[in-house]
């Protein structure tokens, strides 16, 4: 990913909540036979401050990724949309696409399978705990047997970047009006557009912007 130092993310507290906020992420390694990409829930790795990731592939992922003998991006998509470019005003422009991404490299360590089962436990409780009636890993009629089982199908991973990429590219180039013009046609919800979580990382982005010199906030309540 090109990096625009505009654009740059280096809040470490920022970025975990990015990771935090989009679990869903894409795993890409340079293999012998060319890229291959996967595509697997991850988690931040609770017994850590940092940036280091914890998740799981099923087997044969890990023999295809050569995982944990070779690098392994991992890429994360945050909020993202379509911009057009009547939002702007009747001035010269074309659309674009705003977006929040993190990149994550390094050569990930395989877990013990008792820490995988850890891993696994946790993904099912974060997504779980949601919903009104929660089904966790080890409930049953779940039994041992079938959670060890179901282990054995899978190789855990911790991942403590080497190096890490992060954009934000919410149009920190336009004015204060342009920026609350396209905050509220992502929030109106009358075009095919309309992108709460988006405008969300908008309003998080240029409040800070305009904190840092002295001016008003864009209105409303960053997630």
């Amino acid at each position: 990913m090109r990096q625009n130092p505009s654009f740059a993310m280096t809040d470490a507290a920022e970025l975990r909540r990015v990771i935090d906020d989009n679990p869903w992420m894409t795993l890409v390694s340079q293999t012998p036979d060319g890229l291959v990409a996967s595509h697997y829930a991850v988690l931040l790795d609770e017994d850590r401050d940092d940036l280091t990731i914890v998740g799981h592939v099923g087997k044969p992922d890990d023999a295809i990724h050569g995982l944990g003998e070779r690098e392994l991006l991992v890429i994360v998509q945050g909020p993202h949309g379509y911009i057009s470019p009547g939002w702007y005003g009747d001035v010269p422009s074309v659309p674009t696409w705003n977006f929040v991404s993190v990149h994550l490299s390094g050569i990930p360590e395989i877990l013990s399978p008792e820490e995988n089962l850890r891993v696994l436990d946790r993904l099912v409780a974060r997504f779980e705990s949601a919903l009104p009636q929660p089904r966790l890993m080890w409930q049953a009629p779940n039994d041992e047997e079938y959670v060890r089982r179901l282990e054995r199908g899978t190789v855990g991973f911790r991942l403590t970047p080497t190096k890490v990429v992060a954009k934000r590219k919410l149009s920190q180039n336009k004015s204060d009006e342009v920026v609350d013009t396209i905050i509220a046609e992502l929030e109106a919800g009358a075009s095919p557009y309309a992108d709460p979580r988006l405008s969300a990382e908008m309003r998080r982005a240029h409040d800070a912007i305009r904190a840092a010199r002295g001016g008003p906030s864009t209105g409303g309540v960053a997630s």
